[in-house]
């Protein structure tokens, strides 16, 4: 089993950064693929950023969200910048022990509860 606990959401206005944490805890490894992931309302869930060996980002937040990981620290996160108001969401941290790095939201066994962002015009 893998807990995962989401932090650092909040309200910013656009061109505004937020960096998103995700601790995770049990069983987990550096090649365990971690994600993350957004739902808007009324929208489906959609891929964000995924991050095994190398990063991968959804075309919508290339060049201004970057994913990262701390393997000590059992530690995800996602440095937001740039942000716009069609960014505002649930932002959810996923991981898959397979190793995949996918943008599927099928792929990813475990999920974090969810923290919100809300970007202001």
């Amino acid at each position: 089993q893998v807990q995962l606990v989401e932090s650092g959401g909040g309200l910013v206005q656009a061109g505004g950064s937020l960096r998103l944490s995700c601790t995770a805890s049990g069983r987990t490894s550096s090649s365990t693929a971690m994600g993350w992931f957004r739902q808007a309302p009324g929208k489906e869930r959609e891929f964000v950023a995924a991050f095994r060996w190398s990063a991968y980002y959804a075309d919508s937040v290339k060049g201004r969200f970057t994913i990262s990981r701390d393997n000590a620290k059992n530690m995800v996160y996602l440095q937001m910048s740039s942000l716009k108001p069609e960014d505002t969401a649930v932002y959810y941290c996923a991981a898959d022990p397979t190793g995949r790095a996918s943008v599927y939201v099928r792929n990813y066994d475990y999920w974090g509860q969810g923290t919100q962002v809300t970007v202001s015009s």
